[in-house]
């Protein structure tokens, strides 16, 4: 609720919304163009592709800050409240360890596109890895999508100087350590509600049951 916060969230919904009206939109030419005219975009459903990636990742992070996960808590429901929270924090804890392995994972192999080192340690990361110029990936191109024009400037600083024909791997792929960072973070914050008392679980199940009930007064007049 601060000012930051809702800058954030602003962001992230805004990101959310361009990224589902992308993929609408190049669905909808291709459709226009493969029907009307015989022909399409080439780059078209890679790009989708990555788009949809992007918004999966976005979301995930996105319905943990909002409890929109859904979960099954009929079990848990048997328990007095004390004992409800124990659970949710030891949940809470798994989710944690979970979402940093996958940092950690999305770090690793977004660095061999970015001319950056890995990670050292098989769990948890001991450091850094030594970088050698000839384990440089960032040369690595998509398949379809081409290389925008205003985008020359990092053929220098990733590519040696030579031209790209189409859009290095690194840049759609910087979505997961970013989304994996973003959700680690989200699930600090969901966490921290659970051990302050703001928040009773990380899923949305019966709270649901709530928001059903209090617009059903809208359907009844239907």
């Amino acid at each position: 609720m601060s000012p930051l916060g809702r800058i954030v969230n602003e962001i992230e919904e805004t990101m959310i919304a361009l990224l589902l009206a992308g993929m609408t939109l190049i669905t909808f030419a291709n459709v226009v163009l493969r029907y009307g005219y015989n022909t399409g975009l080439i780059w078209g459903l890679e790009a989708v592709t990555f788009l949809f990636a992007w918004l999966v990742l976005f979301g995930v992070s996105y319905a943990v800050k909002v409890t929109a996960h859904l979960g099954v808590d009929a079990v848990i429901n048997l328990f007095s409240p004390p004992v409800r929270r124990i659970i949710a924090l030891a949940a809470a804890t798994v989710c944690l360890a979970y979402a940093f392995l996958l940092l950690k994972g999305a770090w690793d192999y977004w660095a061999n596109f970015a001319n950056l080192p890995q990670t050292t340690g098989k769990w948890f990361p001991t450091g850094f890895e030594e970088m050698k110029r000839s384990s440089f990936r960032g040369w690595y191109e998509v398949i379809d999508i081409p290389f925008p024009e205003w985008l020359r400037w990092i053929e220098p600083i990733m590519n040696e100087g030579e031209a790209y024909e189409k859009i290095p791997r690194f840049i759609p792929y910087a979505i997961l350590p970013f989304g994996m960072a973003l959700l680690l973070f989200r699930f600090v914050q969901a966490t921290v509600r659970l051990a302050s008392g703001t928040a009773q679980s990380l899923i949305v199940s019966h709270e649901a049951e709530d928001d059903i009930e209090a617009v059903k007064h809208m359907n009844e007049g239907n």
